[in-house]
């Protein structure tokens, strides 16, 4: 059977750290299996940051399009998450990609799993992607100017 692979975050703004994450994802799934990334509702994502952060369906709308011009996929569910354990808890997973951030919560979905009686998801971990100063990119640095979504260095305010 295809395996279903789920992803998550609030990809605002869409980074190379974010593409590697989800090429990991579409890598695990295969070309039979099923890719769902879970996207942060509104009120999660803002709860989270004090940034601003765009909403659900300019999110959503360019991730579709990330995906396809970046790793050239269409397959995919994307799936509004209001709880930092998704459907991951309570639906047939095989397979959870994350990043070492966001590892802890996996294991947690895992522990939640067992106790309603799941078997506990693949936990797959990508490695952070570095900037060219050799820190990791990140959705915070790009929107305070530090870095481009590739992870340049800027020299100057960056409009997202």
């Amino acid at each position: 059977m295809a395996p279903k692979v789920a992803v998550g975050g609030t990809f605002d703004p869409l980074h190379d750290g974010h593409l590697a994450l989800l090429k990991k994802a579409f890598e695990v799934a295969g070309e039979e299996g099923e890719v769902v990334i879970a996207l942060t509702s509104d009120r999660m994502a803002t709860s989270q940051r004090t940034r601003p952060v765009r909403n659900f369906d300019t999110r959503a709308r360019e991730l579709k399009a990330a995906l396809k011009e970046n790793l050239g996929v269409e397959r995919f569910e994307i799936e509004m998450l209001h709880t930092v354990y998704g459907s991951a808890i309570e639906e047939d997973y095989d397979a959870i990609v994350v990043s070492p951030e966001t590892e802890p919560m996996a294991c947690k979905i895992n522990e939640i799993r067992r106790e309603n009686g799941l078997r506990p998801l693949e936990i797959v971990r990508i490695e952070y992607q570095m900037a060219e100063d050799d820190v990791r990119i990140s959705s915070t640095r790009i929107c305070g100017g530090e870095i481009d979504s590739h992870g340049n260095v800027s020299h100057g305010k960056m409009v997202v």
